[in-house]
This record gives structure tokens, sequence and C-alpha cells, in this order.
């Protein structure tokens, strides 16, 4: 393996050299109305656990080419996407051109800096977990508590280890590579239990984890206020 796991920047940057590898990455397919219908399921996952409001200011983490955030930043006052690769970035710039409520950002992989403190309302990852170690799983986590405002909630998911589903994913990675062949990418699940410990031990209040479709799990809460 040439690239090590934890060096995010590098990786992703790595593997988003143009707009057919980055959307490959980002969901296995380069089809836009593809893209805008699994957006929109996204937002229904969003509805229905940490609400969508007019006035809310949302965050990703993660935002890739902005899949998500071109369906939800019409619904919202203001949406920020963060992402640790600048091609990701720069391609979420072109799909979101002439929308004015949105706001593109590069982080370093393992925090929201410069995002300031208790000034977003929800921050939500969706289909990132799976590429983290799960120490900077938590980390984020505690990210988003730092700059969400109180009582503002926040949402993540990823494979459930533990649905059928979820395990072929892992033994399929298991027997496909050897262990210095794994990509610096490979998707590793989560437990319900892992999701809810990182919430409460981040402090997040009401927190519930769910399952859905025998392969994802979904985990939100609330910033106490």
């Amino acid at each position: 393996m040439s690239q090590l796991r934890g060096d995010y920047k590098s990786v992703w940057t790595a593997l988003s050299g143009n707009k057919q590898d980055a959307y490959m990455v980002v969901s296995g397919y380069t089809d836009e109305d593809k893209f805008h219908a699994d957006a929109e399921d996204t937002l229904d996952i969003l509805r229905e656990t940490v609400g969508i409001r007019r006035d809310d200011v949302f965050l990703e983490i993660g935002c890739g080419v902005g899949r998500v955030g071109r369906v939800l930043s019409p619904f919202v006052k203001q949406w920020i996407g963060c992402d640790v690769s600048p091609n990701m970035i720069r391609l979420a710039g072109r799909r979101l051109l002439g929308l004015e409520n949105v706001q593109l950002q590069e982080v370093s992989g393992y925090d929201l800096q410069p995002i300031a403190d208790n000034s977003v309302d929800v921050v939500y990852t969706t289909v990132v977990f799976m590429h983290l170690e799960e120490w900077d799983r938590y980390n984020y986590i505690l990210e988003a508590k730092r700059v969400l405002k109180p009582g503002g909630r926040f949402y993540c998911d990823n494979v459930d280890l533990a649905s059928e589903r979820g395990w072929a994913v892992f033994e399929e990675s298991r027997r496909t590579f050897k262990p210095h062949e794994r990509p610096a990418q490979i998707s590793k699940c989560s437990t319900k239990p892992e999701i809810e410990a990182f919430l409460k031990h981040a402090g997040f209040a009401e927190v519930r984890v769910a399952g859905r479709l025998d392969f994802w799990v979904y985990g939100w809460g609330v910033k106490p206020g």
C-alpha cells in the first residue's frame, strides 16, 4: 500500500484528479440523474432524523463534489460543504455554481477549522465514516459538537457490520485484498454500539441509533442547550 489510510488529504486528492474519477470514488457511478435521486434519499433521511428547517445553517463533513449540497441548499438558510480534497472542492464549486447560499471549505481531514464555535444548526456526514479511522470518526463528532449552536443537531452513518449485507462488505474486502495490498480508502464498517458510544462520549443528548435496509447504521443527537 503506497499511501497511509490516515493521510486523507493525499489519498483523496489523488483519487479525485478529474470529474469521472471523483464521481466514481464518491458513489461508484457518474450518472447525474442517479446522483440527484440518491441525494433526495439522503434528504429524506435527514428530515426523519435531525430535521430540515428553512432558517438552518447546515454543514456537511466530506461533501465530495456537492452531491447532497446541490439538492439540500434550496431548503435551508445556508449550506457549508467541507472536504479534505482541493479537487473535490473545485468540482463541487462547478456543480453548485449559481447557488448563492453555499460555501465551500477545504479542511485538514481531522477537524473543522476554520469553522467558528457555536455557528451551525446542523452538522451531518454521510458515506464518509467508512473511509476514516475510528479515532478520526470520533474527532469529527467532537468537532461537530464544537461548531454546533446549543440545541444544534448532528447526524452520521456508516455500513453496519452486524447486518447481513454489511458483513458481506467486510468479508469481500478481507478476501479480496492481502494485508499489504489494502487500498487506503477501503471501507471499514461500524456498529450501533460504536456510533452510540461516540455520540454519548462526545456529550450529545437525545442520542438515537437506528438501522436501515439491513445495511446502514444511523446515529444522531442534539448538542445540549
